[in-house]
């Protein structure tokens, strides 16, 4: 099976993949967190698109401690899914 793709989709796909490079760097670097709490992800990708992410098992809310305490997100999973949301619309 042969993919055709034009140069502009691949300046896409590079593109998201140079993104997701420098956020995975950043992480490991200490110079931005690992985890979104929950309410920044909303904000940032959308409710809705969150709560689907989570009900599809997508991606994996991470609760530390108990009645209380914040819902987190791993920062490069939501990242990832975003991305590649974006360049399914975008394809």
């Amino acid at each position: 099976m042969e993919i055709q793709i034009s140069n502009h989709q691949l300046q896409i796909l590079f593109k998201a993949a140079a993104e997701l490079g420098a956020i995975t760097a950043l992480v490991h670097a200490g110079k931005i967190k690992p985890y979104l709490k929950k309410a920044e992800a909303f904000r940032l990708y959308g409710r809705n698109q969150v709560e689907h992410w989570i009900a599809e098992g997508l991606i994996t809310p991470r609760k530390d401690g108990d009645h209380s305490a914040c819902w987190r997100i791993d920062r490069l999973e939501v990242e990832a899914l975003a991305k590649a949301h974006l360049l399914l619309q975008m394809l």
